[in-house]
């Protein structure tokens, strides 16, 4: 892989990069029952990281299939996919679209962007920590990264909920996002 020196950090060379479908996870985290958390993640998505000449003036994009939500339990999952939550039928893409890096420091960069829910659109700011890039064992360039950023799911009229007769609420409304991924050159 062709890399470079910026900042203290090893890079790689300016380009266009698509995620690692095979080493990527979205996931995320919901309070459920106001006792615990409910992990999940997305099994089908597709994105890409431009990396410009000046680090701080790259983007990335990324669109998510909503049908593909998965949290292990089939029936919670179908639910998600109802119009209660994603209406997946509607709108069976969630997607994200950076517009500016907003500051660094070290290997951690702030990243902003519009967030697109049930084509409900809000500005996020995403933790980006860069993980580093090197050469897999089959010669293939790769570079990693940790992204996690938070959100109230009711601002994208991810509304529905059910009161518990012990007091709150059966879903929390924040919502959180963790990802963990690598990216290769586009070709």
């Amino acid at each position: 892989m062709s890399t470079r020196t910026w900042e203290s950090l090893t890079i790689p060379a300016a380009g266009t990069y698509n995620l690692d479908a095979a080493h990527t996870r979205i996931g995320f985290v919901v309070k459920h029952m106001m006792v615990s958390k409910v992990r999940g993640h997305f099994d089908t998505f597709n994105g890409s990281v431009t990396i410009a000449e000046n680090p701080l003036e790259s983007s990335a994009e990324l669109t998510i299939k909503t049908e593909s939500i998965n949290t292990g339990a089939p029936d919670r999952d179908g639910h998600l996919r109802s119009d209660d939550f994603l209406s997946a039928d509607k709108f069976p893409d969630i997607t994200f679209r950076s517009t500016r890096v907003v500051g660094h420091s070290g290997d951690e960069f702030t990243v902003v962007g519009d967030l697109t829910i049930r084509d409900v659109t809000k500005e996020v700011e995403l933790t980006v920590e860069y993980g580093g890039a090197g050469t897999n064992p089959w010669g293939a360039a790769v570079w990693g990264f940790s992204i996690t950023t938070e959100f109230d799911r009711e601002d994208f009229g991810l509304t529905w909920n059910q009161a518990l007769e012990t007091g709150g609420v059966l879903v929390g409304k924040k919502v959180k996002i963790e990802i963990e991924g690598e990216a290769n050159p586009a070709a």
